[in-house]
């Protein structure tokens, strides 16, 4: 009688799980397709390739004047080219800071503008969760299979066009 009733209970759960609908989204799509996200990708890039020009230029000063300083090197005395080599050497420690900086400021701009598109699309991912009665939302990199029709994503990326298209910075 026991094993009965467990089994009765067992099997009622099994069949409410089973109205559950679960789909999944792909957020890294989203940040490169949808319109606030390529306006995003594009101001980076053009910052990257601002940065790529003058620390090209800075760099090939820098190779320049350290083949002076080779080509100098038996003409100078010791004291002198020590002297000419130490500040080619705080120049160059100075250009990699000064790059490592812009790197870190590329990024800080990535990540803070990613967290305000972030924020705009959690209320839209919301309202379309309930408006269309989902129980559960995953994102796509934790899933191996699934039907593409459990794929909302390019219905968030309309939904998230029609609401922002670009970011202030």
């Amino acid at each position: 009688m026991k094993f009965f009733f467990i089994c009765l209970i067992c099997f009622n759960l099994f069949i409410f799980n089973t109205n559950a609908q679960i789909v999944y989204l792909d957020i890294s799509f989203i940040l490169k397709k949808s319109e606030v996200g390529k306006f995003l990708n594009d101001h980076i890039q053009k910052i990257k390739n601002e940065n790529l020009e003058k620390f090209k230029k800075i760099e090939n000063e820098l190779i320049q004047k350290e083949k002076s300083l080779i080509a100098q090197q038996n003409i100078l005395n010791k004291d002198e080219f020590q002297k000419k080599l130490n500040s080619l050497s705080i120049e160059v420690k100075k250009y990699r800071s000064e790059k490592k900086s812009s790197i870190d400021k590329i990024n800080e701009i990535k990540i803070s503008n990613t967290k305000e598109i972030l924020k705009v699309l959690n209320p839209i991912v919301t309202k379309y969760v309930d408006s269309n009665s989902i129980s559960l939302v995953i994102p796509k990199k934790n899933i191996i299979v699934g039907k593409k029709n459990l794929d909302i994503t390019d219905q968030i990326i309309e939904i998230l066009n029609n609401n922002i298209k670009k970011l202030s910075f």
